[in-house]
């Protein structure tokens, strides 16, 4: 697979759609602080997203950006084997449920008894911000993967 400049940058050939894309973004992180999600945790959202996508260009700045927002990096190291593990609590582990499915879709919508344990555990608030920040990241992922953005050692 070639990486070099041969594809469309998406937001450089649509602005506007770029710009709104940002502005939806914002309205998605206020979304999810005013639902009490912490920053760092939803960074590991977005991150989990991005991991199941394979995006690595957000795969590096949520991973940086989770860390700079205080999680350990334990938890940033275990994220893709989340379920066998002790470091998330049964909210998180709910809301990281949600997010692989909502990332999923494709394969078989998100499934009853994901989203019943997402309503056990979460509130209306919880589970909008969560599905919201999963949406948006999968934006994210398909501009970034789609306009090869270049992801390598910094110089």
């Amino acid at each position: 697979m070639s990486h070099d400049d041969t594809r469309v940058n998406l937001g450089k050939a649509a602005p506007e759609l770029y710009r709104a894309v940002m502005a939806l973004d914002g309205q998605v992180v206020q979304r999810a602080k005013s639902a009490g999600i912490a920053d760092g945790f939803s960074h590991l959202l977005r991150l989990r997203a991005s991991q199941i996508n394979g995006c690595a260009f957000c795969l590096r700045m949520h991973t940086r950006d989770a860390l700079a927002a205080g999680e350990s990096s334990d938890r940033v190291s275990v994220l893709p084997a989340w379920r066998e593990t002790q470091y998330f609590s049964d909210k998180e582990r709910a809301a990281l449920q949600l997010v692989e499915a909502v990332t999923l879709v494709a394969h078989d919508q998100i499934p009853e008894t994901v989203y019943a344990e997402a309503a056990e555990l979460l509130s209306t608030d919880e589970i909008a911000a969560v599905e919201w920040l999963a949406i948006q990241m999968n934006i994210w992922n398909r501009v970034a993967i789609a306009s090869r953005y270049p992801v390598g050692p910094e110089k």
